[in-house]
């Protein structure tokens, strides 16, 4: 463990390298689970989840989601396309744009991989997130997206 606080200062460089190792490790554990038994990788759950909970929603929209680049999004959602999981539509109020939308295949794939998602997750956090410094956990890192959000901090260039 990097993070170690002194003087009552958290080590913020150890934060920083803890937080990301942490999501590495989880987003690759992630990855072989969902791979193995839904030939699926975390970006496309993730992304066919979206779709789910947000039918009609554009490229950009998910782009701006998960603060990536909209050529990185656009490419992911043609490889669902290309596997007849998500379609697109044109869009009624901007002909530039499309709107996406799961197929039966699409959303039937994503509810079965949502449980192994959740199962997973809960698996590979319950000794770390199981007790009351978890649940600060967590919510200390939804106010830091939440921040991060609202300034819009981190969003791609491109």
């Amino acid at each position: 463990m990097a993070s170690k606080s002194s003087g009552g200062r958290a080590d913020l460089p150890g934060f920083f390298a803890d937080l990301v190792r942490c999501e590495t490790r989880l987003y690759n554990a992630l990855n072989d689970r969902l791979r193995e038994r839904h030939g699926i990788v975390t970006s496309q759950f993730e992304f066919l989840r979206f779709l789910r909970d947000h039918p009609g929603s554009r490229v950009a929209d998910l782009a701006a989601e998960f603060a990536i680049g909209i050529g990185a999004t656009s490419k992911g959602i043609d490889r669902l396309e290309k596997q007849a999981r998500v379609i697109r539509r044109t869009n009624p109020s901007d002909r530039r744009s499309s709107l996406l939308d799961l197929t039966d295949d699409g959303l039937q794939l994503v509810e079965a991989a949502e449980a192994t998602f959740t199962e997973t997750l809960a698996e590979l956090t319950a000794g770390a997130l199981g007790g009351p410094s978890g649940l600060a956990a967590v919510q200390v890192l939804s106010e830091l997206r939440s921040a991060l959000e609202h300034h819009q901090i981190g969003l791609p260039t491109g």
